[in-house]
């Protein structure tokens, strides 16, 4: 009776993790399952869903908002919420890197443009990035197109970049007590060449806080990656609202 117990537990443990035929699901039912494998982190299935819904006459940006950035949006709450872990989430983020990979070119082509733009670098003296990274990705799967610089950012780094990419943010990361003060040397410079209105400016890192962030001047202090995509968004939509 043992064995035919294990068995019978065996055969339920098979059918439980059987695959999901992608392919076989409405439009729908496709959408709902590729948020629960961007959650999960399952770049192949993101892929083939992508692929199946361009397939079905989806358009590019269609595929990207309902698919992608609505099921990175959930990951984004979750990980703000505390259910989420950093590890999860960069899972979750390489999944939709690799529905991306299709989407970029096609979007591309039909000239549909980002929420913004944002130059974003850990600043000079700091080798840490991980926590940068992650926000590149939260930032890319909200819609944003990102110029990472890395690591160790120097100044004269920073202002060739806003000259090159003319973004509408400067974002600037730092892990480390002895390099927070260097933000505050990047935000002066662009005061002292009168070209701090021209950029909104993002800081975060562990070490740092709202006080922090206020003393050196950021428009924004974020504490963790979801949150700085909820404050690029809102940053970008207010001041585009004040143009208006």
């Amino acid at each position: 009776m043992a064995d035919v117990a294990i068995v019978g537990a065996a055969e339920a443990d098979a059918g439980a993790d059987e695959e999901i035929d992608l392919a076989a699901l409405g439009d729908d039912d496709l959408i709902a399952q590729m948020h629960d494998d961007l959650y999960d982190g399952l770049g192949p299935e993101i892929v083939e869903g992508t692929e199946l819904l361009l397939g079905r006459g989806w358009p590019a940006d269609k595929v990207l908002n309902e698919a992608l950035v609505e099921a990175m949006r959930i990951v984004g709450i979750d990980f703000r919420d505390g259910i989420l872990f950093v590890p999860e989430v960069l899972l979750a983020a390489n999944a939709m890197k690799a529905g991306m990979e299709i989407l970029r070119p096609l979007l591309a082509e039909t000239g549909a443009e980002p929420i913004g733009k944002i130059v974003i670098g850990t600043v000079k003296g700091d080798i840490h990035d991980i926590g940068k990274n992650l926000v590149s990705m939260m930032l890319e799967g909200a819609g944003f197109e990102v110029v990472n610089l890395g690591i160790n950012t120097d100044v004269d780094t920073f202002l060739a970049a806003l000259d090159e990419h003319r973004p509408d943010i400067l974002g600037m990361s730092a892990l480390l007590t002895t390099t927070m003060p260097y933000m505050k040397v990047v935000i002066d410079t662009l005061i002292e060449k009168g070209l701090r209105d021209d950029y909104l400016v993002i800081v975060g890192g562990a070490p740092l806080n709202q006080e922090f962030g206020e003393a050196i001047g950021a428009d924004a202090y974020c504490r963790d990656a979801a949150v700085a995509a909820e404050t690029a968004t809102d940053l970008i939509r207010a001041r585009r609202g004040a143009a208006t």
